[in-house]
Order: C-alpha cells, then structure tokens, then sequence
C-alpha cells in the first residue's frame, strides 16, 4: 500500500465526512448543538471543536517535521488552543469556516509537499502536558486521521439522539473499485 495515496484518501474521505457532519448540524439550533448530551466533550459543538483542537495540534507538530510544509504555515491564523476540551469557536458558522479551511490545508499538504519518504522517519514532539516523544510519523498521521474518525462517530451518533442521520459514513464507498470504472 501506497501510505501516501492512503492518507490522501483519507483526506479526500475526511472532507466529505466532515461536509455531511457539518451540513446535519446545520438542522439544528445553536441551543441543541451545544446542549450537553454526556458526550465525552458534551455537545455535539464541543465535540467537532474538540476534531479542530486535535488537528490544530497535530498539524503545528507536523509542520516542524520538514521546511517543505509551506501549506502548515497557513495555520498559523488559526487559534492556537491550549486545551484539548477548548471551545475555539462558539457557533457553527464559524466553526464550519475553520473546518474548510483546515480540511483544505490537509490536503494540500498530503498531496502537494508530503514524500513517501517523510513517513519512513520518526517525530519528535511535546504533548500539550510537555511530555516529550518520539515516534514514526507514518504512524502518528494514521492516528491523526483515526483520531478525526473516532470522535466523528460520537458526533454522529450524538446527531442520531436528535433524530438527524448523516448518511453513508463508511470510507469503502471512497476507495476505487477496480473492477467497476463507473
């Protein structure tokens, strides 16, 4: 396997799951998107700025990985949190903007400026307690994406409580069929 293409296809299959995310949020009303539904991060507005905070996180490690990460460089307009549980953008509008924005940012990245190569070394990083680490990267961006993945299921499950389905989640609709070209 390609870890490249992959992780492509993972952004590829992340802006679709975050534009069918977001749009099912959008047939809510602010009380009900920040209403506190015991969700690890209460709401459903909590939850999807907790994704955000994640990426933004991961992504500023990333940049330090290689100076050719000139894509990662747009980040830096965005908020810097300090917390994983942070509500970095309060309504849907916004947060929809940043979501965009960093989804775009992803993939340019992935498809424009990242080797094969730069998954084949490790990182070295400090978590947002300051404990140091080092660690392969390949590996760390899977759980970059599987990290999107995980808390978009609780969001999505959290949107099914509000009677709102938010369509075909599964990423084997994003993989080519070789055998079908259609």
């Amino acid at each position: 396997m390609d870890l490249r293409a992959h992780f492509i296809l993972m952004a590829d299959y992340n802006i679709r799951m975050n534009g069918q995310v977001y749009d099912a949020c959008a047939r809510l009303d602010a009380d009900r998107l920040s209403e506190d539904s015991g969700a690890f991060f209460g709401s459903v507005l909590g939850t999807l700025n907790h994704i955000l905070v994640g990426d933004l996180l991961w992504l500023a490690r990333f940049a330090s990985h290689s100076d050719r990460y000139h894509a990662l460089a747009n980040l830096s307009t965005l908020p810097k949190p300090q917390a994983l549980d942070e509500i970095i953008y309060a309504d849907l509008l916004s947060l929809v903007s940043a979501r965009t924005t960093i989804d775009t940012i992803i993939r340019r990245w992935l498809s424009e400026e990242v080797t094969a190569d730069d998954f084949n070394c490790t990182l070295v990083y400090a978590n947002s307690k300051g404990v140091v680490s080092e660690r392969d990267f390949g590996e760390l961006v899977c759980h970059f994406f599987n990290h999107q993945t995980h808390h978009r299921g609780q969001a999505s499950a959290l949107l099914s409580q509000h009677g709102i389905d938010v369509g075909i989640t599964d990423l084997l609709i994003d993989i080519p069929d070789h055998l079908n070209h259609s």
